[in-house]
């Protein structure tokens, strides 16, 4: 094996984390999420309703892997009855720019990944 495909294999194993975290928040969900709760922090049922293709599971799972990983926290709101409300950490907004960066690019370019997928699709 050469110098540079050893290099190659041990940065891959030593940079598998961010792997594992790209997965968990930029996964389905986890970008609608982000959404709305860097407009502003959101009960669990105003996550729903903003965004209504998600399953109370989906939604669930999803809030606990960005609170696991430090983008989301769950914060308890002392009124009668007891709510819960989720928010944006500090943490958290720092990936406001290159999310909004990913998704003005598949923005733009939507079209022409359509237009690969159907040629793709033709064969």
């Amino acid at each position: 094996m050469s110098d540079t495909a050893a290099f190659h294999d041990d940065e891959l194993s030593i940079s598998a984390p961010h792997r594992e975290l790209l997965d968990q928040v930029l996964d389905k969900w986890s970008l609608s999420v982000l959404g709305e709760l860097c407009e502003r922090p959101c009960r669990f049922n105003d996550l729903r309703r903003a965004i209504p293709a998600v399953t109370q599971k989906s939604l669930t799972a999803t809030l606990r892997r960005l609170e696991r990983n430090g983008i989301v926290e769950r914060q308890v709101v002392n009124t009668r009855p007891v709510a819960v409300e989720y928010r944006i950490t500090p943490l958290g907004k720092t990936m406001r720019p290159p999310v909004d960066v990913l998704l003005e690019w598949a923005r733009v370019y939507m079209p022409q990944i359509e237009k690969a997928r159907e040629a793709y699709d033709a064969m």
